[in-house]
């Protein structure tokens, strides 16, 4: 129950969700440093695939065992659906949804994202990964009804995207092109979207971190053997600077996915989405401290215009419809 109060309370999900977006937005940077370190061509796809897979493992291993210092027992695992609620899971019922999650919210999303990233800038992927919080919102309204595109959130998402737009057209020298880079960022962050939103959904049946530290570890291993398979487990010359560029990408990895989950298990799809708009910002920023990419005052207005589209969207719309003398109903939790 404490978790749900942080998780719904104004405070506990802004806090939250900036600190998921910033850690993801760092990604982009510290990727693109890490295949400069490791001397990891944009041709080498191989390469980045087991460069994924050791991030993922690694950062599903973390989880698994702060899950384990926090949850006393996996029997806490309930099937609250179907016709015996609390009837506890079956090794194989949970294993296979975590595998159907590992499949969408890491493997597939990061066979795409790491070809793409390698063949665009640290800004490009950070620009057209904010596509994420579209495709989340559009997957949400098929798969519940109850998602519904409503004035405020389309206000929301014409703001978000106006922030992006001006990051993006802003940046000296920057040039946006459909190639093969930006194909796969965009297949990327709908995969990401939908993952987003299939987590949400087997978090009614599995306890969060649970479920994503063991989608992870299987996604980042399934990830590894697919780039083995060409150049071997151990295709690279490590040094402590790369091992320690290593550790933080599986650290924000499972501190992004893991606080991110939590705040899709709590919050409506919609309420949420926003939020992801502010990664191809952090990532912007962080690309041209990190990167020596190219700064400009726009950046501060994109940020305006997140914002702004966050608040829209989070704004609780008046019923005009409440009865004359009828009590009033605080809802937290649709």
């Amino acid at each position: 129950m404490k978790a749900e109060k942080w998780f719904t309370h104004p405070v506990g999900l802004t806090v939250s969700a900036l600190v998921s977006t910033l850690l993801w937005g760092s990604a982009m940077p510290a990727i693109k440093i890490g295949y400069a370190e490791l001397n990891i061509q944009s041709s080498q796809m191989f390469e980045q695939w087991v460069f994924a897979g050791y991030r993922f493992t690694l950062a599903g291993l973390m989880l698994v065992f702060f899950a384990k210092l926090l949850e006393r027992s996996t029997k806490e695992i309930r099937d609250e659906g179907g016709t015996a609620p609390g009837k506890p899971l079956t090794w194989g019922k949970s294993w296979l949804r975590v595998t159907r999650l590992a499949s969408i919210q890491t493997l597939l999303q990061y066979l795409f994202f790491y070809i793409g990233l390698s063949l665009s800038t640290g800004m490009q992927g950070a620009i057209i990964t904010g596509a994420t919080s579209f495709f989340q919102m559009v997957v949400a309204r098929l798969m519940d009804r109850s998602e519904r595109f409503t004035m405020n959130k389309t206000m929301g998402l014409l703001l978000g995207f106006g922030g992006v737009a001006i990051v993006t057209f802003t940046q000296g020298g920057l040039h946006m092109e459909l190639g093969l880079g930006e194909l796969c960022l965009i297949l990327s962050a709908f995969f990401g979207g939908f993952g987003n939103v299939l987590a949400k959904h087997e978090a009614k049946k599995l306890p969060v971190l649970w479920l994503t530290g063991r989608q992870m570890f299987l996604g980042g291993v399934v990830l590894m053997i697919i780039g083995a398979a060409r150049v071997g487990f151990t295709p690279f010359q490590w040094e402590l600077r790369s091992m320690l560029l290593l550790f933080y990408l599986a650290f924000l990895s499972a501190a992004g996915f893991g606080l991110w989950n939590l705040i899709m298990k709590y919050n409506r799809v919609g309420k949420v989405s926003m939020f992801l708009f502010l990664i191809p910002v952090f990532g912007v920023c962080l690309s041209v401290l990190l990167l020596g990419e190219q700064f400009n005052q726009w950046i501060l207005l994109a940020l305006v215009l997140v914002a702004a589209g966050i608040l829209v969207v989070n704004l609780a719309p008046k019923s005009s419809k409440r009865l004359k003398g009828a009590p009033s109903v605080n809802v937290t939790q649709p």
